[in-house]
């Protein structure tokens, strides 16, 4: 097989550094123990000298294009890429074709399809039949989940693989491949260092491309410490996508947060998304449906207080009305859980749907005619003002379906759980700071 990775020096000289730091062989791919290791499955898989199709899922550069070429290289198979942005059927019948020619002339194919979830569904079956009679191993990469991206059929003929973000080691040790390959160290002092790693969100191109960044800044003799390292490479946007799985992820963080009584995870998560351009009103109506869902009515001014602050950022805007939504979420994740409304609105439904349209008790419908009045409507009703302690006690449900609880309210005591749960989360960070 061709040398993926050969050139000139002068070639090699004007290639961004993260392409000249591609691993040559799968076990030079770091922050993927668990696929590339010596144990790994993609290593399993090479030494088997079988491949099945597969899709790679995970955040951008995590290194998913570089193992699917090391994956053709070390099995001899052909490569062929394309991209789900750039491809459409008439590109996918050329690559089939040519596929099959090679297929014909004993070699297989393995076809990497980069942003496979951009396909619609059509185009996701068309991989079916080559897929099944072996013209091609399918590998494709994706930054969103498969399970609600691709086609179910797709889904059952190829194992999905999870790439994870580079940890701060993996990240570190890129850096340090990459001052080894330039011989030069990275002009920085070890706090802005770190603020690097950070920075780069686990991306492991990106920490090479921010490292070439700060090398083409500095002077002769010059280090930056945070404030100038910040100032010179600007700030990387978090990675987050409001339309996609970033956005569920950390929506889904701050809800869990917030139900579990945790106001200063809570206030993270809120903040994480501020941060990444998250639209505030949306951040508030979820708000709205936490203090309806988990609060309910073990504190009923939770609702009122939660969309006061949507209203109240609609009215200031930004940056004045996140304080409102924050001070909203802290409220939320300290007051009293309760989420018996929510459970017995389900049961309603539910029971709504099985017993259709079944007729109140007679009891209590209106009788304004005399017809109604013959047939019972209204016999029998008594006016609960008129009772003792204004209760009548009737049943009000239909005859056929008896009688059914859906509302079971809490048991009180909140002000005493609520101090156990503070003083859980006080005492978890003192442990956590000890061990610091």
């Amino acid at each position: 097989m061709t040398d993926l990775f050969a050139g000139s020096p002068e070639s090699l000289a004007n290639r961004p550094l993260a392409d000249r730091l591609r691993p040559a062989t799968i076990a030079e791919v770091t922050g993927q123990a668990h696929l590339t290791g010596p144990d790994g499955v993609i290593t399993r898989m090479i030494a088997s000298g079988s491949l099945g199709s597969m899709i790679f899922w995970g955040p951008p550069g995590t290194g998913k294009t570089t193992v699917a070429r090391l994956l053709a290289g070390e099995t001899d198979l052909a490569f062929d890429q394309i991209s789900a942005i750039f491809s459409g059927v008439a590109d996918l019948k050329k690559v089939f074709e040519t596929a099959r020619s090679r297929r014909m002339g004993g070699r297989q194919t393995l076809l990497f399809v980069d942003e496979i979830h951009r396909f619609n569904r059509a185009q996701q079956d068309s991989f079916l039949p080559v897929m099944e009679d072996g013209t091609i191993v399918l590998v494709g990469a994706t930054t969103e989940n498969p399970s609600f991206e691709l086609n179910a059929a797709l889904l059952s003929r190829a194992r999905v693989l999870t790439f994870k973000a580079h940890d701060e080691a993996s990240l570190e040790s890129l850096l340090a491949r990459a001052e080894e390959e330039t011989g030069r160290s990275l002009p920085v002092d070890s706090d802005a260092r770190n603020t690097l790693l950070r920075m780069a969100d686990g991306d492991g191109r990106a920490v090479l491309t921010l490292a070439e960044e700060v090398w083409r800044a500095a002077r002769d003799g010059e280090s930056f410490d945070t404030a100038a390292l910040i100032e010179v490479v600007q700030r990387r946007a978090p990675v987050y996508d409001k339309g996609q799985d970033g956005h569920y992820n950390l929506i889904s963080a701050l809800h869990k947060a917030v139900r579990g009584s945790d106001p200063d995870a809570a206030l993270y998560y809120l903040a994480r998304m501020f941060d990444a351009g998250e639209d505030p009103l949306f951040l508030g109506r979820r708000l709205v449906r936490m203090a309806s869902e988990d609060i309910g009515l073990a504190d009923p001014h939770a609702l009122v207080i939660a969309n006061a602050a949507k209203d109240t950022y609609d009215f200031l805007g930004s940056p004045e009305g996140e304080l409102a939504l924050a001070q909203a979420c802290v409220y939320l994740a300290t007051a009293p859980k309760s989420n018996a409304v929510y459970t017995a609105y389900k049961s309603a439904m539910r029971a709504a749907r099985e017993h259709g349209s079944l007729l109140p008790p007679k009891h209590i419908l209106n009788a304004p005619t005399k017809l109604m009045k013959s047939e019972g409507y209204s016999e029998g009703y008594l006016y609960d003002h008129d009772q003792p302690d204004a209760f009548s006690g009737q049943d009000y449900f239909p005859e056929a379906m008896g009688r059914r609880t859906f509302y079971d309210p809490p048991e009180r005591g909140f002000e005493r759980d609520l101090r156990k749960r503070l003083e859980f989360w006080s005492r978890l960070r003192r442990e956590r700071a000890g061990k610091a």
